[in-house]
């Protein structure tokens, strides 16, 4: 678990360990997201030596385990989301692991949990991680409240509360929860995660655009002809996720929360510090700036679309409605393509296009930039498959911002073709993060569940950004569940139905599929994204 000297001089200051002792008591602590995320991150963090002299993690469930079977547990869980890590390395994390078995409706419970914290962490600050079901925040908060176990802001030893997504269903549910949590826990407590904001690449958007002149002045109206922002996933409803996604449907599941949090780090303005309100507020704006929808733009500027049955990577595939868990007769979405307008100045006229399904030919998530054609064509341009050349219309230069896998920043743009006519062919530059850095890229988890140790709140989303979110979803979801514009169908294992063609219908806008393309060569010609 030792780290590379070399590498380890090169930490930046807010990468260190976290000063203060720290408690992490999880509620769902048996569950799959404790084991395949929270507890590998909380290890590999140790392993780098982020984690306090004094850390205890105090897991509470229902099922009935003790210490020792919560560590044994755990065990099996980093042999296997760990693989490679050494043994001797697990158990002296493992013995930081403690159990209580509790149940949520008995206040006793909430006290026994307070008593094992008072003992094993005595006076250390407090994380209350949700890994729970969504129906269960408000009673853990309250719980939690009624316990003692939360304390007012500056009050010590200081409490956090973790609760992931969804939050809310809709618009008036996120209220209600937000109201709910917010009777006992200041704003300031509360960190609503999404793990995609611990993404390295999805801050490397930020970074990007405000770190580099020559390309920030580029991000308006006047040079970009459009947006595009795919999450796009090869997996279908395995490991009984069809319940769950038969409720949710796309839209909850991945535009409401993830794409949108792409859109506001791609459309943001510069904000006025890295503070983490000055962030936030510029995201909050983005948001807020969404042209309205109406009934018209919605049926002409939205597709919902279910897989069939097909291939994936030359697998079989059932359908959508075939999947385990998942009504016969669903009419839940797999698939949403949107096209949206960011009404300021910098972006006015200038269209977002979002889309994210199920059983995609690719698992890729991106943010693709690409710019308008310069207004004289004075080359003729060619484009090659293989050693079949041919003349075609000029390409535009596209900035595109892998965010998994292959972690990468992308850079198209046209150059003269060795030949003796003067002809353009499109070539490509690429930024890697694995080739560029050889040292560890963390996970998201490792980041954001340091940054609520630290009580920086950057990544996490603020109750008005939540609810400005679902201002946008909701009205999209009104009318979908009347049948506007009707279901579309797609077979598993294609880029989605050809209705999501439509809403790039204008000279140069096709999809970016990257499943479609050659590898890109940094220096050859003919290189593609």
């Amino acid at each position: 678990m030792a780290e590379d000297p070399d590498q380890s001089s090169r930490r930046l200051p807010s990468e260190g360990r976290v000063a203060h002792p720290v408690a992490l008591a999880i509620f769902g602590a048996t569950g799959d997201l404790t084991r395949r995320k929270l507890v590998p991150a909380l290890f590999s963090m140790a392993g780098r030596g982020l984690l306090p002299d004094r850390f205890a993690v105090v897991g509470f469930a229902r099922r009935p385990w003790d210490d020792a079977t919560f560590r044994s547990e755990m065990e099996a869980a980093l042999a296997e989301f760990a693989p490679g890590a050494d043994a001797e390395a697990v158990r002296a994390f493992c013995a930081n692991l403690h159990y209580v078995r509790g149940d949520l409706g008995q206040p006793e419970d909430f006290r026994a949990l307070g008593a094992r914290l008072e003992a094993v962490a005595p006076g250390q600050g407090r994380v209350f991680y949700l890994a729970t079901a969504p129906d269960l925040f408000t009673p853990i908060v309250e719980g939690l409240a009624s316990a003692g176990l939360v304390r007012p802001p500056f009050e010590e030893p200081w409490s956090r509360v973790v609760i992931e997504k969804p939050f809310g269903h809709d618009l008036a549910s996120a209220r209600d929860l937000s109201a709910a949590v917010g009777r006992h826990l200041a704003e300031s407590q509360i960190y609503r995660i999404d793990h995609y904001l611990g993404k390295e690449t999805v801050q490397n958007l930020l970074s990007f655009r405000f770190a580099n002149l020559i390309f920030e002045p580029l991000f308006n109206h006047r040079y970009v002809d459009h947006v595009q922002i795919t999450a796009a996933e090869a997996v279908g409803m395995e490991s009984g996720r069809g319940a769950y996604y038969d409720r949710a449907g796309a839209l909850r599941d991945m535009v409401q929360n993830h794409l949108l949090q792409l859109l506001c780090f791609a459309a943001m303005e510069p904000p006025a510090s890295l503070d983490p309100d000055a962030i936030r507020n510029e995201k909050v704006k983005v948001l807020q700036s969404v042209a309205p929808w109406t009934p018209e733009t919605i049926r002409r500027h939205t597709v919902r679309a279910q897989y069939t049955g097909g291939s994936v990577d030359g697998r079989p595939a059932p359908g959508f409605r075939e999947e385990d868990r998942v009504g016969p007769a669903s009419t839940t979405e797999t698939y949403v393509a949107l096209r949206l307008m960011v009404n300021t100045w910098r972006w006015a006229g200038v269209p977002f296009f979002l889309r994210t399904g199920k059983r995609l030919a690719r698992a890729v998530t991106e943010v693709a930039v690409q710019f308008r054609v310069p207004p004289l064509q004075l080359f003729e341009t060619v484009a090659c498959e293989g050693d079949v050349c041919d003349l075609t219309q000029a390409e535009p230069n596209r900035l595109v911002f892998r965010i998994q896998p292959d972690p990468s920043i992308r850079l198209t743009f046209s150059a003269k073709r060795p030949s003796l006519q003067m002809v353009v062919e499109s070539v490509g530059m690429r930024f890697s993060y694995q080739e560029t850095w050889d040292r560890h890229l963390p996970e998201a988890y490792e980041r954001l569940l340091l940054d609520v140790m630290r009580g920086d709140a950057t990544l996490f989303t603020r109750s008005d950004e939540v609810e400005a979110a679902w201002s946008i979803a909701d009205p999209v979801l009104r009318e979908w569940s009347a049948g506007r514009p009707p279901m579309a169908y797609y077979s598993a294992g294609a880029w989605g139905p050809r209705e999501a063609d439509a809403l790039l219908a204008a000279p140069h806008r096709t999809w970016h599929n990257p499943s479609a393309t050659r590898p890109m060569s940094v220096t050859g010609p003919g290189a593609g994204l």
